[in-house]
């Protein structure tokens, strides 16, 4: 748990005071998220811890990073749309905060959103809304986890489609289908359609907007916007990248085979897994979503594939899809033929 909060919550120290004070202190944090993070995943690789063992404070550190998300976007929007910094401390600003958001919260409240207690899933999803993706909040486990590894999943990535065209694919189809999967819940339970959860997701984004003109006029709202966008790329990237070009087999009755961890990249990178919030050991996390985040399993080599480089780095290279076909096609095709 230390190292999961070192290295989640620490960037936001020089957040905060890059905001406040300028300087160099966004680039301190962004170079943390970044060139330390890529650093200590060279030092090794984390254990797994043994079955049944007790992680205090783990469901605390998801909460303090949401809240945590929430102040610093704030506080972030406010600075970049005020004249305190010059260009140079608010592309710092912009960068480490849209890093931060895309990396540490999205991972935070995606682990929410799978978490009992109603309490928590909540502010999961305020913690989406304010990145304007709250849909997310309901595709992920009401589509997502259904359908992974099948055509009927929007967030994953087919063999050969690049990053660029999955990324407007999986936001549509994400957003239609938690919608259709959430009203046909509503309609099941009897509920009346003003607690369809989207109605949240949309007033609370509307609310995240408010604030940003409330701190810094029009120009807040661009900066939010911004920094919302650059977010959402990354989450949809790490969707993209753990899911590429691994399918599920049809059984004789139509339906899919059952999820195996031979359906998700993996990467045993010790600190960005533990940035990530052990999001990277994704086979484990499909198998066992209600298992907490410090308990995830990485599984053997011969078992699930891996990728060849940690999940940040992976998803930088998604970012020009011909180097990352040059790189994934092949290992994705050879797990195929396993299938």
């Amino acid at each position: 748990m230390p190292l999961f909060a070192l290295l989640t919550l620490g960037p936001l120290v020089p957040v905060a005071l890059g905001a406040l004070l300028g300087g160099a202190w966004p680039w301190v944090a962004f170079a943390w998220i970044t060139v330390l993070t890529a650093t200590l995943d060279e030092a090794g690789r984390r254990a797994d811890p043994g079955e049944g063992r007790e992680f205090p404070g783990s469901d605390l550190l998801l909460a303090a990073v949401a809240v945590g998300m929430l102040g610093t976007l704030a506080l972030a929007v406010r600075a970049l749309a005020g004249d305190g910094l010059g260009p140079w401390g608010k592309l710092g600003l912009f960068l480490a905060v849209s890093w931060w958001c895309g990396q540490v919260a999205n991972a935070a409240s995606h682990e929410l959103v799978h978490r009992p207690s109603r309490l928590l899933r909540r502010l999961g999803a305020a913690a989406y809304a304010a990145l304007l993706f709250g849909h997310h909040a309901s595709a992920h486990p009401l589509v997502h986890h259904v359908h992974v590894a099948t055509r009927r999943d929007p967030s994953t990535a087919r063999l050969g489609e690049g990053f660029w065209r999955f990324m407007g694919r999986a936001w549509r189809g994400s957003f239609r289908k938690g919608l259709a999967a959430e009203s046909e819940r509503l309609a099941r339970a009897g509920r009346p359609r003003w607690r369809h959860p989207y109605g949240g997701y949309v007033a609370l984004s509307l609310l995240a907007v408010g604030v940003a003109f409330g701190l810094g006029g029009l120009a807040g709202v661009a900066w939010h916007f911004g920094i919302a966008w650059f977010a959402s790329v990354q989450l949809l990237l790490s969707d993209y990248v753990q899911h590429y070009g691994l399918v599920r087999a049809r059984r004789p009755d139509g339906r899919p085979e059952p999820f195996g961890a031979r359906h998700a990249w993996n990467s045993p990178h010790r600190a960005s897994g533990a940035l990530l919030l052990n999001a990277p050991r994704h086979s484990d996390h499909h198998a066992r979503p209600a298992v907490p985040y410090p308990a995830l399993r990485l599984p053997p080599e011969a078992e699930a594939p891996r990728l060849p480089a940690s999940l940040p780095a992976m998803a930088t290279l998604a970012l020009c899809p011909p180097l990352w076909r040059r790189v994934m096609d092949g290992r994705a095709r050879a797990w195929l033929a396993q299938g």
